[in-house]
């Protein structure tokens, strides 16, 4: 003799848990990404380096600059350099087909089979030349453009 099953019925408090859907709340700073936003409390050592990387990445060629959550993005059809804006130093990231030398970046990882992100961090506009404006030019070069 096979028992009939049990209708296990849901009660009130687990009805309202069920209805009830997480709320997504947005961080507090989400709609407000723009490059003007992002780089606003820098310090003036920082600012002057933020200006003279940006006036270095447009003089690159055309390509597309905006800001992308917690970053300002460079690009031609893909990323090839973004920099993110922190309290004390600015964060480069740039995108190379081959590893430059580790003394150079902060860190070096593979983000694809053909691809190696370089971390930078920018302190001083004096910084931005040399080897920095040598490895943003040459992932530049690298990147396919957008046409």
């Amino acid at each position: 003799m096979t028992r009939p099953k049990k209708t296990q019925k849901k009660s009130p408090k687990k009805k309202q848990k069920a209805k009830q859907k997480k709320k997504y709340e947005h961080h507090p700073d989400h709609f407000n990404t723009s490059e003007a936003y992002l780089v606003q409390d820098l310090s003036d050592d920082l600012r002057d380096a933020w200006e003279k990387i940006r006036e270095f990445g447009a003089s690159l060629g055309e390509q597309r600059i905006y800001a992308s959550g917690r970053a300002i993005m460079f690009s031609r059809k893909v990323c090839y350099f973004f920099v993110r804006p922190k309290k004390k130093y600015m964060e480069v990231v740039l995108f190379l087909k081959e590893q430059r030398s580790k003394h150079e970046f902060k860190s070096i990882r593979a983000v694809s089979k053909t691809k190696f992100a370089h971390t930078f961090q920018l302190i001083h506009a004096d910084q931005v030349e040399g080897e920095l404006t040598d490895a943003l030019t040459s992932a530049y070069e690298e990147t396919p453009s957008g046409s």
